[in-house]
């Protein structure tokens, strides 16, 4: 079992330690992309447009201002990089260190400015969404869909994929359906269904935390983790098809 999660869009900076080696991080194929993406992001990071290319505000100008010089920013674990609503309620810092190498070697993360990294990677806080285009590789969700496609493939290949990430992720990279399942989230109240986004992520969240504290084999197909998710929540399974992947819905009541 393999959990695909979006990244924080904020990014808390480790505050001492050495940068990070590109060539240690997990899916080294994906070294050279990673190289080319952060020599753009670095480019427009200087200029005076930068907030406005890359999608943000003014008050986001230091986080800005540090993908510059991203090759020298001390590097923590992912798990320590990434926070907010999803990571909090994965609740890896409270995980015994069974179920944090369990996490380790199950959570796969993917990044506009990386690819995918696992867990444990070392990485630098930066700012960068998948939705942003960058001067000579475009889009970036089109850039990163064939290198991901090839690297992912070969790392994946066998295991059932919890796919827990945000339209703006998943557009990056679209693995086998057969065994992947996307989790979404609903709340109902009197039988009418919305999707809230910070539901949806604290909900993830607290799923991939479950998937990696309870007790028991992981799930390695669809309806096993139906069943898994089914000891804390409501749920239905939607078969997937040959093109579209199973989905997984979780339905949260007032």
């Amino acid at each position: 079992m393999l959990i695909l999660l979006p990244p924080s869009e904020g990014k808390t900076p480790a505050e001492a330690g050495a940068p990070a080696d590109l060539a240690d991080l997990s899916f080294p194929e994906l070294t050279s992309a990673r190289q080319d993406v952060a020599r753009a992001l670095a480019a427009v990071s200087g200029q005076e447009d930068a907030l406005a290319q890359l999608g943000v505000g003014a008050s986001l100008h230091r986080e800005v201002s540090r993908n510059t010089r991203l090759a020298n920013e001390p590097a923590a674990p992912a798990h320590s990089i990434y926070t907010g609503v999803l990571f909090d309620a994965l609740g890896y810092h409270g995980m015994t260190p069974g179920q944090r190498l369990k996490a380790d070697a199950s959570v796969v993360v993917l990044s506009g400015l990386w690819g995918a990294v696992g867990f444990a990677d070392r990485i630098p806080a930066y700012r960068l969404s998948m939705s942003v285009g960058l001067p000579g590789l475009g889009k970036l969700a089109s850039f990163w869909k064939p290198q991901l496609a090839a690297a992912l493939a070969v790392h994946t290949e066998g295991q059932l994929l919890v796919d827990c990430r945000s339209s703006t992720y998943a557009a990056a990279w679209v693995p086998d359906p057969e065994r992947t399942v996307a989790v979404n989230v609903f709340t109902e109240r009197d039988g009418v269904r919305k999707v809230v986004s910070h539901f949806a992520k604290h909900t993830r969240g607290e799923l991939a935390g479950h998937l990696l504290t309870r007790r028991g084999k992981a799930p390695e197909t669809p309806e096993q983790l139906r069943r898994v998710a089914a000891e804390k929540w409501t749920v239905e399974l939607v078969p997937g098809t040959a093109r579209k992947a199973h989905a997984l819905n979780i339905i949260l009541t007032d």
